[in-house]
């Protein structure tokens, strides 16, 4: 992996307590004793971490017992460590309690959710002026960051390619339920300071959005130096080439923890129930107001939100969007609840099979 050392390095000033470390975390860690330590993941590769510890960093395995539980650890988690100096060696073996964990939904049959990152404050959900600027995407976004803890702020990168930046923040605030929105310019510089509130000592933040966005251009903005690769746009598209490979941690001059990620090429909605409700706070509130407390907004009479359409109060897109997103939301938590009696299938025919063969062995 490029670049790990610099980022690193850069944590070696800071301690666990800058980073996040309170006493709740403490309170947790407090039941291990003997050669275990605390430290934060700053990096998952093929099969090492690059974890922060107090003023320092370490390269670390995970435990088999930790990967057959499907606890895997992600960037941002704190992380308790067997360290054996003595040795050279150190292995993660728990994962302390997340306060906040960004998701999304992955393909497949069991409904399972992928973590992205763990412990942040901001999510930085980075778009950019021309072709990627999607409305409706944004919505997804949104969902998923309300549903993770953390506070969603939209990023208009590339501000310098618009005409007129401030008319299309103001397009996009239309459409965002009161989430700021910030346009900027990472190549340029311009704009930065509207990220100042967030990038502040302690918090961590992490980028999140579309291949080409420019996330990678901006880390190297806030960070003063190229420690990330990046690459220039298609002319046909106006998309860049998918770029950052791997999620990793940096510590910016402020000491705020920022999270760059690659770019989502899919973005399922996984099972963020409670996050569909805040990214449309508008038909919620419409909702109330429906002849029926369960309806679809489909085809039931004295529907609140389709008479807000039909009166230009709402757009057509928008509900469209909602719909489409509670369709997927309902899919992906009837995939999950299916998935969990299937791996609770499997493992009473595990323990009944344990059971066949133990008897097998009395009678023998």
């Amino acid at each position: 992996m490029k670049h790990t050392k610099k980022s690193c390095e850069s944590a070696g000033v800071l301690s666990l307590e800058e980073m996040g470390w309170d006493v709740d975390l403490a309170d947790a860690f407090s039941r291990y004793t003997g050669p275990y330590i605390p430290g934060r993941v700053a990096c998952r590769q093929k099969t090492t971490y690059e974890v922060y510890l107090d003023h320092g960093f370490i390269q670390a395995g995970i435990t088999g017992a930790l990967r057959r539980a499907g606890k895997v650890p992600a960037v941002g988690d704190f992380v308790v460590l067997l360290h054996q100096p003595e040795t050279g060696t150190s292995v993660i073996v728990d994962i302390l309690p997340r306060k906040t964990v960004f998701t999304r939904g992955l393909p497949g049959r069991d409904g399972t959710d992928q973590v992205i990152a763990a412990n942040i404050d901001t999510v930085f959900i980075v778009t950019a002026a021309g072709p990627d600027l999607n409305a409706r995407r944004l919505e997804r976004y949104r969902a998923l960051v309300h549903s993770s803890g953390a506070q969603p702020v939209i990023l208009i990168n590339k501000a310098d390619l618009a005409n007129d930046p401030a008319a299309l923040a103001d397009e996009i605030s239309q459409v965002t339920g009161g989430v700021p929105v910030v346009t900027l310019s990472a190549l340029t510089r311009s704009g930065l300071s509207g990220l100042d509130p967030y990038l502040v000592p302690g918090s961590t933040v992490v980028l999140i959005g579309s291949s080409g966005v420019g996330k990678s251009t901006l880390i190297n903005t806030l960070l003063g130096d190229a420690v990330q690769e990046t690459t220039c746009i298609r002319e046909y598209d106006g998309k860049g080439r998918h770029q950052t490979t791997v999620r990793q941690m940096f510590v910016l001059g402020s000491g705020t923890l920022v999270i760059d990620n690659p770019g989502l090429r899919e973005v399922g909605i996984g099972t963020a129930g409670s996050g569909l409700a805040e990214a449309f706070p508008d038909i919620v509130s419409l909702a109330a107001g429906c002849r029926f407390p369960d309806c679809t907004h489909d085809h039931e009479p004295r529907c609140a939100v389709r008479e807000a359409v039909e009166s230009g109060l709402l757009s057509h897109d928008r509900l469209d969007n909602y719909l489409r997103l509670s369709r997927e939301l309902a899919f992906e938590q009837e995939k999950a609840e299916t998935g969990l009696v299937r791996i609770e299938r499997k493992r009473w025919k595990h323990v009944g099979k344990l059971s066949h063969d133990l008897r097998n062995m009395k009678e023998r």
